[in-house]
């Protein structure tokens, strides 16, 4: 290999950012990648394969006809694509405490991202959150270590199976590492803590996915002890791919080498001597720092000696033999039978199984649940109930996600309300909290909107006025009410909890309201246990299993009842063991 066609494998950009499609071939890049949002104009599987299989086709011209590997952000569900299944995100995951049906999850994703071309997904998120400030809390199976690994470890092989084969996506664990650790949960910020507790807490997922196999791990934009992950030999050269073993390749984040220092080709000899292998350059033409200034600064800092040559080697050695692993350079293009599959009914059940088993009882006063499906009048009250953009919350079609009909396919609660209930039960519905008059129940969907990194960050997880005054109508009507929180973190109940005779924290369930529905009416019992501590207030966010603080909810915590395959009967509340 030329040293042009080395450093092509070693580049990855957005495909928004390419000057030209054919710029693939010019400078042999290695990877392509969407990020969030970044769709092209055909949005559906059919679409997204007819994109990928262009960019595919330019690399196959290159001289050596290396074939591109395109990488997606598939973090609960193929989420880029409309009408693919959008599955909990991890915080709800990890609150089923079954890896098994993660693993079986990630398998249905790996089947959807096949089926749009796409060979790499950025997934699993194995950070270990442990402040729910943090914006990317959702995407934390949650507080435990232990927890994090176990499922981490099951998305990597449902994705790439036992070892990477033609059938294989490629996982990729990220973000390396303490991403989840950082100083109040300030999303790409200073981790400060001891060695011992960075190997304790935030190291033990990668030991867990590199035993499983995992071909690709994505470093943090976060620093520890204010260094940044990007330059930091230590931990990527000497710690990840020798003591721990790592035989893949690591992929740097978003620009994130560019926060090393204010100088920009510094920041590439840095990044690339600390052992990053492929580094994601997605700004495009007219924009600073683009692919092609890159490349032009590996070659200049190879020439230079600041690169040395051997390191530039290992890289590409690395990316390559994931290719030959994945059987890139003899089966390149996907089957179509995989395309037609995206967003298959087999597909939903699994993530209406997974939605059942990730829901937390919270509270069951006078046992409120499950609800009768032959009572005469339930009154459903608050725009989250009929609203599919804010149940499946942020990284969904979209990067910082949004309200309303985001996608084709998928079951609002309120949709999955009204196909369970008995054809003579009345369902009114109210976005803004009308008070409807005869009504046996009330059940009010309250919670958060959309967000992702950055801005999700908060220092203050009350529930908003709107919310409160949501229940405190609802109460007013002297019937139970149950209320169900969408939320991508445990929030500050305060009055909530008192004013609800029964509260199920419901996570960001995705395109499948109907598991919802499953628990509410008694379909299936509750199950899940909470993957953190549910703190008190707003000054014990930090509260986690270790902390030593008295949350509201300890972590592991969820009551059950029984289920009613037939008919309604009495309701029986009980603390779940902790820990299964």
């Amino acid at each position: 290999m030329t040293l042009d066609e080395k450093i092509g494998q070693m580049t990855q950009t957005d495909f928004e950012a390419l000057k030209d499609k054919s710029d693939v071939q010019k400078y042999f890049l290695g990877s392509v990648l969407s990020g969030g949002g970044h769709a092209p104009a055909e949005s559906d599987a059919k679409g997204w394969l007819k994109s990928c299989d262009e960019f595919l086709s330019w690399s196959l011209k290159t001289r050596l006809k290396i074939p591109l590997l395109y990488g997606i952000d598939a973090v609960h569900g193929n989420n880029n694509v409309d009408g693919a299944v959008i599955f909990p995100h991890n915080i709800g995951l990890g609150a089923t405490r079954n890896p098994a049906l993660v693993e079986k999850a990630a398998r249905v994703v790996k089947e959807e991202v096949a089926g749009t071309g796409i060979r790499w997904a950025f997934d699993p998120c194995v950070a270990v959150a442990r402040h729910e400030q943090w914006g990317r809390t959702y995407e934390s199976f949650g507080e435990s270590p232990d927890l994090v690994a176990e499922m981490g470890a099951a998305v990597i092989e449902g994705l790439q199976g036992r070892q990477l084969s033609d059938t294989s996506i490629l996982a990729c664990a990220k973000h390396f590492v303490a991403d989840g650790g950082t100083a109040n949960g300030v999303d790409q910020g200073n981790a400060i803590c001891d060695e011992a507790a960075l190997r304790n807490v935030f190291l033990a997922p990668y030991i867990a996915a590199t035993k499983a196999g995992v071909g690709s791990i994505m470093v943090s934009y976060s620093s520890w002890n204010g260094t940044k992950m990007h330059s930091n030999k230590y931990l990527l050269t000497d710690v990840l791919k020798g003591e721990l073993g790592f035989k893949g390749f690591l992929i740097s984040d978003w620009a994130a080498i560019d926060q090393i220092s204010p100088d920009y080709k510094s920041d590439v000899a840095a990044s690339i001597n600390a052992g990053l292998d492929m580094i994601m350059v997605p700004f495009g033409p007219g924009q600073p720092n683009n692919y092609v200034q890159f490349i032009q600064d590996v070659k200049e800092s190879v020439a230079e000696g600041k690169i040395p040559l051997s390191r530039i080697d290992d890289a590409v050695a690395r990316i390559l033999r994931i290719k030959f692993q994945m059987g890139l350079f003899d089966k390149a293009r996907t089957d179509p039978q995989l395309t037609d599959s995206v967003g298959s009914a087999q597909h939903r059940e699994v993530a209406r199984e997974c939605v059942r088993q990730s829901l937390v009882l919270l509270k069951n006063a006078n046992h409120a649940l499950p609800i009768s499906k032959n009572l005469k009048h339930l009154r459903v009250m608050g725009q989250a109930a009929d609203d599919i953009g804010i149940q499946c919350g942020g990284w969904t079609i979209s990067w910082q996600g949004q309200a309303g009909p985001i996608l084709h396919g998928g079951t609002t609660i309120l949709a999955a309300i009204r196909n369970t209930v008995g054809p003579d039960v009345e369902v009114t519905f109210s976005a803004t909290g009308e008070i409807a008059r005869g009504a046996d129940a009330v059940l009010v969907v309250i919670g958060e909107m959309p967000y992702a990194e950055g801005k999700g960050d908060s220092s203050d997880l009350r529930l908003s006025a709107t919310n409160l005054a949501l229940i405190a109508k609802a109460k007013e009507t002297g019937v139970p009410v149950i209320t169900v929180l969408i939320s991508g973190r445990p929030l500050i109940l305060d009055a909530a909890l008192e004013s609800s005779d029964a509260l199920l924290a419901a996570w960001l369930p995705g395109s499948e309201g109907q598991g919802v529905a499953d628990v509410l009416f008694g379909d299936y019992k509750p199950s899940g246990k909470l993957p953190r501590a549910w703190p008190l207030n707003n000054e014990q966010l930090s509260a986690n299993a270790t902390a030593g603080e008295k949350p509201l909810f300890p972590y592991g915590y969820g009551l059950t009842y029984q289920a009613l395959p037939v008919k309604r009967a009495t309701a029986k509340a009980e603390i779940a063991p902790r820990g299964e």
